[in-house]
């Protein structure tokens, strides 16, 4: 599962920032929404992952939070 992959390969930088706070504003769903998706299983139990449009809004979330810290880092 494609989830469980990302969460695996990104646990640090997902540590590092607020999970909740990145899927209201990317999504507009919930944190713990973004936390079962990323362990593959959904609120009750079943088996669940991301879809491609998911997945594309994932990345996209993690390139503008990568240009929103850089321009923040040039700044100083």
């Amino acid at each position: 599962m494609k989830g469980t992959r990302i969460k695996q390969e990104n646990i640090e930088l997902l540590l590092d920032i607020n999970v909740g706070s990145l899927a209201r504003k990317y999504f507009g769903k919930s944190g713990s929404w973004l936390y079962h998706k990323l362990d593959g299983v959904d609120g009750n139990g079943k088996e669940t992952d991301f879809t491609p449009e998911e997945l594309e809004q994932l990345r996209g979330a993690f390139c503008d939070l990568a240009d929103r810290i850089r321009r923040a880092a040039d700044n100083l």
